[in-house]
């Protein structure tokens, strides 16, 4: 009875290979170990029972249920259930394999593409609307708004900024932890932080966050991992789903993720101010025409 109703409550991930890869940091190193297996070849679990799988993967039937659970679902069944629906849906995606010392060339061209393609796909899959609607109304309302990153983050937070300022919205993008914390430290509530990060562990991020929160602003987080404790400290989280790998830190796919929901964040306000948003571009678009000479 107890697990009837827990599945009933537990709502399924809409793609569990992207679930299991967002979760993997907070996971216990048990589960973890499990949760590799699953992303390594999904295909595996699919085949398998759950007893097959725990000979295969030398942990407990009652490991893999709880780790189940842990990444959403109600139980193995349903976490098999899933993949096998995923690999019955899109099969080539869950090939095992990733890139490799020695690979060629011609593989690394199709691997990375495939890669970031699944990272917008499964970022698209994912996206709440709900909660990107109360990140635009919320930024629509803002006095000013401040977006915090670092590394390959901190170019989606200059983009980000960069696409607010042509809709004649008050921006400033901070890459340095210290400027960022001095610019945290005299927001207000009618303000809204943007903070960006894949792991949402990122020092030089949470850091100025925390100081922007004390402060009375809202917190919007961009980041992979929806347990995070950026994804925790936030008012609002939107769940980008790239990955990156040894051979691409701050790779592409991860950055193109965040981007495809920074893109997502823009349009709506653009809709949400047209009128304004509208004039600001023509005018900036003509400023920069005249000093080309165009």
């Amino acid at each position: 009875m107890a697990d009837q109703m827990m599945a009933e409550h537990v709502s399924e991930p809409a793609n569990p290979v992207a679930a299991v890869r967002a979760v993997l940091p907070s996971l216990t190193p048990a589960a973890q170990a499990i949760a590799r297996i699953i992303l390594d070849d999904p295909g595996l679990v699919v085949r398998s029972t759950i007893t097959e799988f725990s000979a295969v993967s030398g942990t407990s039937e009652a490991t893999i249920v709880r780790t189940a659970r842990a990444l959403g679902f109600a139980g193995y069944s349903q976490m098999r259930f899933a993949l096998a629906a995923a690999v019955a849906k899109e099969p080539e995606r869950l090939v095992p394999g990733d890139l490799g010392p020695d690979d060629p060339l011609t593989d690394v061209i199709a691997k990375v593409a495939r890669a970031e393609y699944e990272a917008l796909a499964d970022t698209a899959a994912q996206l709440d609307p709900g909660q990107l609607d109360e990140v635009v109304t919320a930024i629509v309302k803002a006095r000013r708004v401040d977006v915090y990153g670092v590394s390959a983050s901190g170019l989606v937070a200059t983009d980000m900024s960069q696409k607010l300022l042509r809709i004649g919205l008050s921006t400033h993008p901070f890459c340095d932890a210290h400027l960022a914390l001095t610019s945290a430290a005299l927001l207000r509530d009618t303000d809204v932080v943007v903070a960006i990060s894949c792991s949402g562990e990122t020092p030089d991020v949470i850091a100025p966050s925390k100081t922007a929160k004390d402060a009375g602003a809202t917190l919007v987080a961009i980041t992979n991992n929806p347990r995070s404790s950026l994804a925790h400290l936030a008012d609002h989280t939107l769940v980008s789903a790239g990955r990156e790998t040894a051979f691409r830190p701050g790779a592409l796919a991860s950055r193109i993720s965040q981007l495809l929901i920074v893109d997502c964040i823009f349009v709506g306000l653009a809709q949400r101010t047209y009128e304004s948003a509208d004039a600001a571009i023509r005018a900036t678009r003509e400023a920069t025409d005249r000093y080309q000479g165009r």
